[in-house]
């Protein structure tokens, strides 16, 4: 794990650059030609948490502590990366790397420039590293797959004898209770709108109560294609004389369920905090993550949702724990 620890930090250092030279600023924009979703202001955010987040030298070594030396042992792992946000299938690589087994990547064609610009900095960095191109007809050890409800359902057949750690759709929520300042709810805007909502960590519910709808900020949607989605959402439920807060990047309606819209954030007004904590423990298998100040169990503060720390994982399932068993 030390040397693993090395490889990364400079990995880390390196990635701080991005889009500062010639090379990797043509690697960003060639991301953003093959995929509309992509921004150049996601990108960079992604790269940032990455960075900020992940790659930190003391946090890589504090977070490692929790686990044992990997076995001697090289396992052959299956990495199927999803490619909704920038760089989303990073971690499992890493996790996999510092594990101390081979990772066998399938990256998502809408993310495979970023992917593949930052696998073949970790070549650069140390040549030998077991990072490789993942053959359906092979045979694995080990599994981990991030996809749709569909998707899982295929890689539920395809690794039937291979442990696996299978990822479905999660969404994340918000918790108010009408006193989150300016601050906070500006922090709240940014978790609702980057990565123009595609992520599971986008907040795309708030809970407030009764009659106390959030003053949220307005702002254009950074994505043209999510400007046209808003635009037609917007004339939709105007022609139907339904009742909506404009908020410029997304448009908030009130609703008791997750919504199936990028262009809709659902508005649930609650009468008491007991009614919220009841509705999270019955929906919990499919929410991600909690952004509150309230004392509510597990939530992170306004502003954090699209920065998860090194052991917050998807799903809640323990990705370093599934690998070293």
């Amino acid at each position: 794990m030390r040397d693993s620890i090395i490889t990364f930090t400079q990995l880390g250092e390196r990635l701080m650059a991005f889009g500062n030279d010639e090379h990797s600023l043509k690697v960003l924009h060639e991301a953003i030609d093959a995929n509309d979703w992509f921004t150049e202001r996601d990108i960079r955010n992604a790269i940032a948490a990455i960075c900020n987040d992940m790659l930190n030298k003391e946090f890589m070594e504090a977070w490692l502590k929790q686990y044992p030396t990997p076995a001697p042992k090289t396992k052959r792992v299956a990495v199927i990366m999803a490619g909704n946000i920038p760089l989303v299938g990073f971690f499992d690589l890493m996790c996999v790397l510092m594990a101390g087994h081979e990772c066998h990547v399938k990256m998502s064609s809408k993310d495979s420039i970023l992917m593949g610009y930052v696998i073949d900095v970790l070549r650069s960095i140390e040549p030998q590293i077991p990072i490789f191109e993942y053959s359906p007809t092979e045979h694995y050890d080990m599994a981990i797959a991030t996809g749709g409800d569909d998707a899982n359902k295929y890689f539920r057949e395809h690794f039937a004898t291979t442990r696996t750690l299978l990822r479905g759709s999660r969404h994340s929520i918000a918790v108010l209770d009408g006193m989150e300042s300016d601050t906070e709810l500006e922090r709240l805007f940014n978790d609702i709108t980057q990565y123009s909502g595609l992520g599971c960590r986008s907040v795309s519910l708030l809970f407030t109560p009764r009659g106390t709808i959030p003053s949220m900020p307005s702002s254009e949607a950074a994505n043209k294609k999510l400007r046209r989605n808003i635009a037609s959402a917007r004339a939709l439920l105007t022609m139907e004389g339904q009742d909506f807060v404009d908020c410029g990047a997304f448009l908030m309606v009130g609703d008791t369920k997750f919504s199936e819209s990028l262009a809709l954030v659902s508005l649930y007004e609650y009468n008491n905090i007991e009614e919220v904590t009841s509705w999270i423990a019955k929906n919990r298998e499919h929410i991600q993550c909690i952004v509150s100040h309230a004392n509510i169990e597990q939530c992170v503060p306004f502003g954090q949702a699209q920065h998860p720390t090194l052991d917050d994982y998807a799903d809640g399932i323990d990705t370093m724990r599934f690998l070293l068993d």
